[in-house]
C-alpha cells in the first residue's frame, strides 16, 4: 500500500488504533507508534499490515520489529468500569488519548483510526477510515495493541479458565457464551454490554 505518511508534510507523525471494543470482556486497548520515514518503508517490506489479518505469531515478530525501530510507542488503556460507565466508543477514545499522552516524543500529528476525534486532545489529528489500509503507522499501532492485549487475556485465562480467554481473547463466542450461561459473569466482563446484563 502506499502509506498516507508519505502524502503528510509532516514529520512526527503518530498511528493510533485499538483493539478490544467489541470484546465482552476486559479492558479496551489503544496504541500510538511513530516511525521514522525510513522504517515506514521497513515497515512495508516486512509485511506490516492490519493485525487482524496477521497470525498471532506474525504479529509478535512484528509487534518488536516495529519497538525496534520506532521512535516511540505507547499503550494506553481504559477500564471495564469506564467501558460500562462512559460507552465503549468514549472509553475508547480516553484509551486513545492516554496512549497519545504517554509518548517519550510529542507527535505533530495524530493519525486515529475510524472516524471519530479524539476529544480534548491538544494535537493536530486526522481520523483515517480503515486506516489499518492507508497508514503503516495506524496498522503498526494496531499490531502492537492486539499483542499486548492478547497477551493479557492469556494471563487472565488462568484465573478465570472457565470462559477460554486464551481461544477467545474475551469476545462472545459460542464457546464464551455458553460459559457465561453456566457460571455468570466475573468483575472483568463489561456489564454494559447485552450479553452481561443481570448475569451476576
Amino acid at each position: 500500500m502506499t502509506s498516507y505518511e508519505f502524502t503528510c508534510p509532516e514529520d512526527l507523525i503518530a498511528g493510533v488504533d485499538e483493539v478490544g471494543r467489541g470484546a465482552l470482556f476486559g479492558v479496551v486497548v489503544t496504541a500510538a507508534v511513530m516511525l521514522p520515514k525510513d522504517a515506514i518503508v521497513a515497515c512495508q517490506n516486512w509485511g506490516v499490515k492490519d493485525s487482524k489479518k496477521l497470525s498471532a505469531r506474525r504479529r509478535e515478530q512484528l509487534g518488536s520489529q516495529i519497538q525496534q525501530v520506532a521512535i516511540g510507542y505507547q499503550i494506553g488503556v481504559a477500564s471495564v468500569v469506564e467501558i460500562d460507565e462512559l460507552n465503549i466508543l468514549q472509553a475508547t477514545l480516553v484509551a486513545m488519548r492516554r496512549a497519545i499522552a504517554g509518548l517519550s516524543v510529542t507527535p505533530e500529528l495524530c493519525l486515529v483510526d475510524g472516524n471519530q476525534s479524539i476529544p480534548n486532545l491538544d494535537l493536530a489529528q486526522q481520523t483515517l477510515v480503515k486506516g489499518e489500509d492507508r497508514s503503516i503507522s495506524i496498522a503498526a499501532a494496531s499490531i502492537l495493541a492486539k499483542v499486548w492485549r492478547d497477551r493479557l487475556m492469556i494471563e487472565l485465562a488462568t484465573i478465570y479458565p472457565m470462559y477460554h480467554l486464551d481461544q477467545n481473547k474475551g469476545y462472545g463466542t459460542a464457546q464464551h457464551l455458553r460459559a457465561i450461561e453456566k457460571y455468570g459473569i466475573t468483575p472483568e466482563h463489561r456489564q454494559s454490554f447485552s450479553p452481561c446484563r443481570n448475569r451476576e
